[in-house]
């Protein structure tokens, strides 16, 4: 069974594709991405071709290139890389994970396909089965992100039994507001150790903003004075 050198925790970027103003790759500036992420941020998990990176409106040969570019320059740089390689046909994706695994990928993600849409869990998982089993050494993660696939198989239902379908299967992005389903997935698979990545940035960022206002609204309760909130010092920049 193939498992990550560590588990894949923390902060994990979702990296975009630069491009130049041409429309064109820009590969040049992937070696200083890779330091700002790591040196500026203290981040060294990455998600390459996902959604943020528009892989799925590159060519195969435009994501294999990038792909190649974020594992030669994250090289000993970066604890984990894991490549997008979802694709609405089963053969591409098959392509790009053996691809990722030629290049010495640390993982590989598969969105679910969107056109002709599995209809139940059984046939997702087959189609995921199929991607996996081109890069058997590498651990295996499932994209879930409904609002863009139209795919609506809840990931607590996916997950269950998944391990003896996929037994590279090592954890889910999940990338939908739908918190019970999340809250589920990580409650019932606690044994098996999975990655739980949530992917809705702007609904975290939003949280922690309602959270740190109420803190600041408890302080102004306990001390019974008032406090612009123009004036409080929130743990990021104004």
């Amino acid at each position: 069974m193939a498992s990550p050198k560590k588990k894949l925790q923390g902060l994990v970027a979702a990296t975009i594709t630069p491009m130049t103003e041409h429309g064109e790759i820009n590969f040049s500036v992937i070696g200083r991405y890779v330091d700002y992420l790591v040196e500026e941020q203290g981040v060294k998990n990455i998600f390459v071709n996902g959604t943020t990176g528009e892989g799925l409106s590159l060519s195969i040969s435009e994501r294999c290139r990038v792909a190649e570019e974020w594992v030669t320059e994250g090289r000993n740089k970066l604890d984990q890389i894991v490549i997008h390689v979802g694709a609405l046909s089963l053969k591409e994706s098959q392509e790009l994970a053996q691809h990722a695994a030629k290049i010495g990928a640390d993982g590989i993600a598969v969105i679910a396909p969107f056109f002709l849409k599995p209809w139940n869990k059984d046939v997702l998982i087959n189609f995921l089965k199929e991607v996996a089993a081109a890069a058997p050494a590498l651990p295996f993660y499932y994209y879930h992100i409904p609002a863009l696939t139209g795919v609506k198989i809840r990931a607590e239902e996916l997950l269950d039994g998944i391990q003896d379908k996929i037994p590279t299967f090592q954890g889910l992005k999940f990338s939908d507001t739908d918190l019970l389903d999340f809250g589920q997935c990580v409650d019932q698979n606690r044994q098996q150790q999975f990655a739980f990545l949530f992917g809705v940035d702007e609904f975290c960022i939003q949280r922690f903003i309602n959270f740190v206002v109420k803190l600041e609204n408890l302080k102004v309760s306990k001390n019974q004075r008032a406090l612009a909130l123009g004036t409080t010092d929130f743990p990021f920049p104004h």
